[in-house]
């Protein structure tokens, strides 16, 4: 059972779904036909009009309705979803095929890396959008549009270390309020020609296709955008739920993006003149101010959604072993899934501001979206498989024919999308393949660490007989030994022999360990062996959503015959200094990077959450 689960009614998790799951894909009204449009690329005729919604349509329809909210939904890990979660599930599903287990994380990884590139493009493009109203307000305001949106982007950031909690609370009644005024404004347009409602039909999307190929394949990188922000539905399962998310969707996000969509087309055949921002266009001029306030809001929140999930996702990566230790505060006493991680958080606003500043539009900003959108999009669509496949046990013809038309539909909108490469797309790009080399490199740094202390270990059982010959003085308390890997003698307990010659009453060496599950429960968090003379080995096993915290879980040991007193318990880790070697290792600039990663990396007392007046760490050079 995930703890995280809110517990409140199903009217009160739909609505804050609707306020966190939807925030994105509920902004896409803003740029999204506008961007079809702009700069001529795709004529604006009515027969491309209708051809356009049709295409919408059908995208919202088959992407978001029939594959996330009908099948990814189905795909949980206890309960949990996102990539990271998914791919925990695929790697388990398949963990004895060694290759497709090894490509299956590299995949996975590269996804999740990819998402940090879309993390810095949401904000920038739904803020820019928001403000651009300002132009149509008024002309002169022109200038103002980017400052402006710097600012509420500072402020934004800037309040990111106080925690969601007050803000959340506004989410949903904020966003309900957004989607009502989208499907407000949209109707009054489709019920002067109500003949636009014809473009649901799949014909006018296939005609379209089929009389203009290319066209068509110009206007699919743009029609992309009316479905970026759909990982959330999935990515956000664990806090809501299956049915809170479904209902959020078909009871009011889509109905109401649909008829802002559908209005937008229908002004646009009768004033065509309206397509630089058809958005804004479709409100009367006395509301244009009021909108941009509230467009500012909901991009505002959509904007916040993404980084919450990158902190979310940072911390799990984290607890996986595919980032260093970083910093990670906790932002709610109630809810453990609410944290900051600062160095994220500024990181994500340096790049945001700089993307902000070197686009400066949203029709500009628009060049870069939509392809980490489809990587990712195509890598769920690939986890799933595995998942159904290898997990489900499905027969092969069923899971290729549940998740091969979805591949392919994906395929079809990454291959438009990447046609904008040049235009921006290659922004996201860099940044996710900034994350990936950072990504491998530690993990790989990791394992030739991990091999590099294997081949010096000495063997803990073998050691305390040879110390037990002849035993030191010991003395009263409980030394507490962080040791990466279980039987390994660490090289505190050797120093602390050496330099202090002493021996604690009581001696635990810990492992902790994480699990490519989100959750592990209290009755299965503490695996302890007696090494004899009140020596004992212990695992600690840890989920990736869960926190490690380390002396809460050497409490549970109480009613197992070990006595921990607080007050006389110390922790001793190794601190580990790396020094990069030629040799069949990585590469040197890698090892250069990892060796500065570790140095740089948060205490592991902090992460482990240990009593800093009660830490003694002790050092080691480690050549890799």
């Amino acid at each position: 059972m995930n703890p995280q689960r809110p517990t409140s009614g199903l009217a009160a998790l739909t609505l804050a779904a609707i306020g966190v799951v939807y925030g994105d894909i509920g902004t896409s009204p803003l740029y999204a036909i506008k961007e079809v449009f702009a700069h001529g690329r795709v004529p604006l005729t009515p027969d491309n009009i209708y051809g356009v919604l049709s295409m919408m349509f059908w995208t919202i329809t088959v992407v978001v309705s029939l594959k996330y909210v009908g099948l990814i939904l189905r795909a949980d890990n206890n309960g949990e979803g996102g990539l990271i979660a998914m791919l925990a599930l695929a790697s388990r599903a398949v963990h004895g095929r060694r290759r497709l287990h090894r490509v299956l994380m590299i995949i996975g990884i590269f996804g999740t890396s990819v998402f940090f590139g879309d993390g810095v493009i949401t904000p920038a493009i739904t803020v820019l959008s928001a403000m651009e109203g300002l132009e149509v307000a008024a002309p002169g305001l022109h200038s103002f549009i980017v400052p402006a949106s710097l600012a509420v982007l500072t402020v934004l950031f800037f309040v990111q270390r106080h925690g969601t909690g007050l803000m959340g609370k506004l989410f949903g009644p904020v966003m309900v309020t957004w989607f009502l005024v989208l499907g407000l404004m949209g109707l009054p347009h489709i019920v002067a020609n109500p003949t636009i409602l014809t473009a649901l039909s799949p014909t006018f999307a296939l005609s379209f296709a089929l009389n203009h190929p290319g066209v068509t394949f110009v206007a699919l990188g743009a029609v992309v955008l009316c479905v970026t922000g759909v990982e959330a539905l999935y990515a956000d399962m664990g806090h809501f739920g299956k049915k809170p998310i479904r209902l959020a969707w078909f009871g009011l996000a889509m109905p109401t993006l649909l008829l802002n969509y559908f209005g937008q087309g229908a002004m646009l055949l009768a004033q065509p003149q309206n397509v630089k921002n058809p958005f804004y266009e479709m409100a009367p001029t006395w509301a244009v101010y009021p909108l941009i306030g509230l467009a500012t809001c909901a991009a505002v929140i959509a904007s916040q959604a993404l980084i919450t999930a990158a902190f979310s996702i940072t911390k799990q990566a984290i607890q996986l072993g595919y980032l260093p230790r970083l910093r990670v505060l906790h932002t709610s006493v109630k809810e453990t899934g609410q944290v900051y991680v600062p160095f994220i958080n500024w990181s994500l606003y340096v790049a945001i501001v700089l993307a902000v500043v070197m686009f400066g539009s949203s029709s500009r900003l628009a060049g870069a979206y939509g392809i980490a959108v489809t990587i990712d999009m195509l890598i769920t669509t690939l986890m799933t498989f595995f998942v159904i496949r290898y997990a489900w046990n499905y027969p092969w013809a069923v899971c290729v024919a549940a998740t091969g038309f979805f591949f392919l539909v994906d395929l079809l909108l990454f291959a438009a999308t990447s046609r904008k490469l040049l235009d921006g797309g290659w922004f996201p790009v860099v940044i996710g393949a900034a994350m990936f080399t950072l990504m491998t490199t530690w993990k790989q740094g990791r394992a030739l660490m991990r091999e590099r202390l294997r081949d010096d270990a000495i063997d803990l059982k073998s050691f305390l007989e040879a110390v037990f010959v002849s035993p030191p003085t010991r003395v009263a308390g409980t030394a507490v030994f962080l040791v990466p890997e279980a039987g390994v003698t660490p090289n505190a307990l050797l120093h602390n022999l050496k330099h202090n010659k002493v021996l604690h009453e009581t001696n635990l060496f810990v492992t902790v360990t994480h699990h490519e599950i989100p959750w592990i429960g209290f009755d299965k968090r503490c695996e302890i062996m007696p090494l004899g003379r009140d020596c004992w080995q212990v695992t600690l096993n840890f989920g990736f959503k869960n926190d490690p915290d380390v002396p809460e879980a050497l409490a549970l040991l109480r009613h197992r015959g070990v006595q921990l007193d607080d007050m006389e318990t110390s922790y001793f880790l190794s601190r580990d200094i790396v020094i990069p070697t030629f040799g069949q290792g990585m590469t040197m600039w890698r090892e250069k990077l990892f060796a500065s990663m570790h140095h740089n990396a948060s205490g592991a007392s902090e992460y482990l959450s240990l009593p800093t007046n009660r830490v003694v760490e002790l050092g080691s050079k480690v050549e890799i």
